[in-house]
């Protein structure tokens, strides 16, 4: 992988992990138009660039994260994260072999893109404006609407935890913010696993992919940051039906460019 293909994919990664549209999705569709979708590092690479997005969460609510006299935040999102991790390692292998399955992510877009129409209509009530007013037992529900991405790579696991939160009773942008958060530990322990599988199985990363994982994770930070400034805004203003037109029009182009390709290859 080239440090161009890095890049590219890092700016994927940091301008889609937060919003409700599947950067995994989009990293599939980017890497398999460059022709490196297959290679074994740029599938660890994907995952492990989640780094930078999460250390921009960290960095945008930093006194969330630090006010360690409000100990119940971390025991919200720990409650939250257990679903996705028991079911991501029950999960292992289907979770490798439908991201490299274009028709079902496209499917999967098209799906999440759906839901996202009317998600703004179905929950137009919330009752919950701030973090401290959810309970452990709607963080737990949350976590379980989080496993729906899990189980159906290309959904999007923020598009997956806000509508979790908004079916709870959160608001728009408070639902949106509690998946950020929720993103930091699912997004660790995703990367950390991968990482250590990668090196059981292909050995220690060489030096040329120790700098496209450093140069990845730097330029998914810087975007992500972005991203997450103008999504919030986003959300508020205009709502999620916007994302879920984007998804509808993505998984539809990808359906009919693969459909087209698999058509002349026969032919």
């Amino acid at each position: 992988m080239e440090l161009f293909h890095a890049i590219l994919l890092a700016i994927v990664e940091g301008l889609t992990e937060f919003l409700p549209i599947s950067s995994t999705g989009h990293m599939i569709i980017v890497s398999s138009g460059l022709g490196i979708a297959d290679l074994p590092f740029v599938k660890t690479f994907t995952v492990a660039i989640q780094l930078g997005a999460i250390f921009a969460v960290v960095a945008l609510y930093w006194k969330k994260f630090i006010d360690f006299r409000n100990p119940k935040f971390y025991l919200k999102l720990g409650v939250a994260v257990v679903p996705a991790l028991i079911i991501g390692k029950l999960l292992d292998d289907h979770i490798d072999a439908t991201l490299g399955n274009p028709v079902f992510i496209a499917c999967s877009l098209i799906g999440g893109g759906i839901l996202l129409l009317f998600v703004d209509k179905w929950f137009s009530k919330p009752t919950i404006s701030e973090e401290k007013e959810i309970s452990y037992m709607k963080a737990f529900v949350i976590g379980c609407w989080q496993c729906l991405a899990v189980i159906l790579p290309g959904l999007s696991r923020s598009g997956a935890t806000i509508i979790g939160g908004m079916q709870q009773k959160l608001t728009r942008d408070v639902a949106a913010e509690f998946s950020f958060f929720l993103a930091v530990p699912t997004m660790l322990a995703a990367t950390l696993y991968k990482l250590l599988k990668h090196v059981k199985d292909n050995g220690m990363f060489s030096n040329d992919e120790m700098v496209s994982l450093a140069l990845g994770n730097i330029v998914a930070f810087i975007v992500a940051i972005a991203a997450i400034k103008v999504f919030i805004g986003m959300v508020k203003k205009y709502g999620f039906r916007i994302c879920g037109v984007y998804r509808i029009v993505v998984g539809a182009a990808v359906l009919l460019i693969h459909f087209f390709v698999f058509r002349i290859t026969v032919n």
